[in-house]
């Protein structure tokens, strides 16, 4: 098994941020967060933090139109307790350390509660800040890596990459009889969780990745990495790597002749992989996600339909993630008499919720949902798998 190898270079954003993560409880906005009262005047105040710039900006823009969907829908209706509650965008740049000055701001500003980040990196960088301001944040990143944080303020809206891929290891090798897999994944944050679950995962039925190439979170161009791959002649190639980068190599491997399906989780489900891979270059790839599409349920029926209503675009995952995660924090809000600290963090563990990517129920380790499904791309859009 061969990964390619790289020039030096900077530590990956995932390491970056574990050992910012480490260093920065000491220096992190003042606040206690074994306490928690209520807030019972003025309007509810929520941050969302992602990327609204740079490569990863289309994540930022689902997860805020979600979020700012569902409060959209309770402010119509009210707020809480007659309490507007107000929302307000932060630029994380998909960078850990902006993520950390921003969590200080958040801190700083008295925002009670945090939707975001879909940077897994980011979300590890500022959760010690958030911890000790004892602010709960609820986040779409996926990496295993955010339950070794084990913080009591930290919740995901998704599942796990472990649960992604051993669905998708699964379906690959038990479905569909697949034994020679190659592997391209890129070396930041997602692509390092997605292809530490994806190893073992396939692994532990019994398949060893005929290659495991590797490639940089900002890198272009693939022919290298893909040429290997092209010459061990694999069945299907598992891509970790976020929705633009899986685009471009998607696109290149076509280009290199490279005919057999690619397999992979939330991001080669989305639009902007199929638009930057091209229609034709996607057709056919597998995608392990718990939200398969607007017509799934009439619950994603409704959601879709309120979205586009909104923005004059189709709804996706990660809009439906930041949805699902907000309509969680406002209703532990409500039953909470809006505590704030660890009460609300409390009240958010305490929530069972009814989603648009299944039944909610939080854990010890901040982790609500643990099932996926199996879609594939057919005629540019994700479908689920017949």
């Amino acid at each position: 098994m061969s990964r390619i190898s790289q020039p030096p270079a900077p530590r990956t954003l995932l390491a970056a941020a574990i050992a910012v993560a480490a260093t920065l409880t000491a220096c992190s906005a003042p606040g206690d967060s074994d306490k928690g009262g209520s807030s019972d005047s003025g309007p509810i105040k929520i941050a969302v933090v992602d990327a609204r710039s740079g490569q990863l900006s289309s994540l930022g823009d689902w997860e805020y139109k979600g979020a700012k969907l569902a409060v959209d829908e309770w402010n119509k209706k009210g707020g809480i307790n007659g309490r507007k509650i107000e929302l307000k965008s932060f630029d994380d740049q998909g960078d850990p350390t902006t993520g950390t000055n921003l969590a200080r701001k958040i801190s700083s500003e008295h925002y009670i509660a945090m939707i975001g980040t879909a940077e897994s990196a980011v979300t590890i960088a500022m959760a010690p800040v958030l911890k000790q301001a004892g602010i709960p944040n609820i986040t779409s990143g996926q990496s295993d890596g955010l339950v070794a944080l084990k913080s009591e303020f930290l919740f995901l809206n998704g599942p796990t990459s472990t649960t992604y891929d051993s669905t998708l290891a699964k379906h690959l090798i038990q479905d569909k009889g697949y034994k020679k897999i190659a592997m391209i994944t890129n070396n930041g944050s997602y692509g390092t969780g997605e292809h530490d679950a994806f190893t073992k995962a396939a692994k532990d039925l019994g398949v060893t990745p005929v290659t495991d190439q590797v490639v940089t979170t900002d890198q272009k161009e693939f022919s290298a990495a893909l040429t290997k791959i092209r010459a061990k002649k694999p069945q299907v190639v598992f891509i970790g790597s976020e929705e633009v980068e899986a685009g471009l190599i998607v696109k290149q491997a076509r280009d290199l002749g490279i005919t057999v399906p690619f397999a992979g989780a939330a991001p080669q489900g989305t639009p902007v992989f199929t638009q930057t891979a091209g229609k034709e270059a996607a057709e056919g790839t597998i995608v392990s996600s718990p939200y398969l599409g607007n017509d799934v349920s009439p619950a994603a029926q409704k959601f879709a339909a309120a979205y586009k209503a909104a923005y004059g675009e189709d709804a996706e995952l990660h809009g439906a993630k930041a949805y699902d995660g907000t309509s969680i924090l406002l209703t532990a809000l409500k039953n909470s008499k809006v505590a704030t600290g660890k009460k609300l963090a409390d009240a958010i563990r305490a929530t069972r919720y009814d989603g648009l990517l299944g039944q909610f129920q939080y854990g010890a380790d901040g982790v609500g949902i643990t099932k996926t499904s199996i879609g594939v791309i057919k005629s540019g859009a994700l479908v689920a798998q017949n």
